[in-house]
């Protein structure tokens, strides 16, 4: 399968996970706040390894992946329908904290006081 061809897949497999994902109705999934942060998928189409992260934090996240596994057959089902797929590779859940920490880079950014280059021209003339 060519490079271009598996990217494509790769990324229908990330799209269809994130419109499954709302359709799940385990509490463990369906109360947070998941997002879809990355798909990895072998080369033979065999293992498709998604990464998600939770709003709430790392721990929430580890929780939803034990939802998700819970459902695995279900989504790796509705993922083959969707896309038309020959073989729908096996699905494996890993928690990740890659939205807990681009908030905290967030907030660590919003906190430093930098001037603008306005007041340091007005300070500078005077």
């Amino acid at each position: 399968m060519g490079s271009h061809r598996m990217g494509r897949t790769t990324e229908d497999i990330k799209r269809e996970m994130t419109a499954v994902l709302r359709e799940l109705k385990d509490p463990r999934v369906a109360n947070a706040m998941i997002s879809v942060v990355r798909v990895e998928v072998s080369n033979d189409l065999s293992y498709c390894k998604t990464y998600v992260s939770a709003m709430e934090g790392f721990a929430r996240a580890k929780e939803a992946v034990k939802g998700l596994e819970s459902a695995g057959g279900y989504i790796r089902r509705e993922i083959g329908s969707r896309l038309k797929l020959r073989h729908v590779p096996t699905m494996i859940f890993e928690a990740t904290d890659s939205i807990e920490y681009s908030a905290n880079i967030s907030r660590m950014l919003n906190d430093l006081d930098i001037k603008d280059d306005d007041d340091n021209d007005d300070e500078q003339s005077e």
